[in-house]
């Protein structure tokens, strides 16, 4: 499977590439298929290989950080499967927000409710929040 589509390289290097430090949203969750290694990434340094996020090993103690995507790559488990990308994954809140939540839950989640309390605690303006499914319309 390819890890980083030229789509995702792209807005990962862009991420990068800003002169201010921003708190960016996660542009890609990469996952190991066999066991409970997570990593939700925001940005990918120019020499194509450093890429920062929430890095979570599945030990409990989840934390930001770089990892190189050739070493990802190269990850072979059992019946060698490698790291893989979640196709389905779309970011609703800024990095600090999942990562405050990894941090106490000991590992990444994307249960909506702590992430918007976490929002709420880091004081992120809810204008900049997705809606809440709680409030959203039903069909």
């Amino acid at each position: 499977m390819i890890l980083i589509t030229e789509d995702l390289r792209a807005r990962l290097l862009a991420n990068a590439a800003t002169e201010v430090e921003a708190d960016h949203v996660p542009v890609l969750k990469l996952f190991n298929p066999v066991g409970a290694a997570t990593w939700l990434l925001s940005q990918l340094d120019a020499d194509g290989d450093t890429l920062f996020g929430l890095c979570d090993l599945g030990f409990g103690f989840p934390e930001l950080g770089s990892v190189s995507l050739a070493e990802l790559q190269s990850v072979k488990g059992p019946l060698g499967l490698g790291v893989e990308r979640d196709l389905f994954f779309k970011a609703s809140f800024p990095l600090s927000v999942y990562a405050e939540v990894a941090r106490l839950a000991g590992h990444i989640t994307q249960e909506e409710q702590p992430l918007r309390q976490a929002a709420s605690r880091l004081e992120i303006p809810t204008s900049e929040l997705p809606p809440d499914a709680a409030e959203r319309p039903r069909r």
